[in-house]
């Protein structure tokens, strides 16, 4: 019963902690690259290729992580009630 207590936390928490971990890094990297930009106005075509790349990698990690917490998702049993018990039990012990 602790598994289905344990993936039901996982699939709560995975997400909105797959998204912030994500938006901090695309703001990071949009503010590196700004700060580039204005130092060397020169590397500006290369500075943006390489931002934009770094961006979209970065959301690809988060699509991934939205594809597998909905995989995990079809694990958790149909029953609310039975996540709940799990919950339960495990607070317990």
């Amino acid at each position: 019963m602790i598994y289905f207590a344990m993936l039901a936390l996982a699939v709560g928490f995975g997400l909105p902690l797959a998204v912030l971990a994500g938006a901090t890094a695309q703001g990071r990297a949009a503010a590196s690259a700004l700060e580039g930009m204005a130092r060397q106005p020169e590397a500006i075509g290369k500075i943006q290729t390489a931002m934009i790349l770094g961006l979209a990698f970065i959301e690809s990690l988060v699509i991934f992580t939205f594809v597998f917490l909905f995989l995990l998702k079809s694990q958790l049993p149909a029953d609310p009630n039975t996540v709940i018990e799990a919950l339960k039990s495990a607070a317990i012990k």
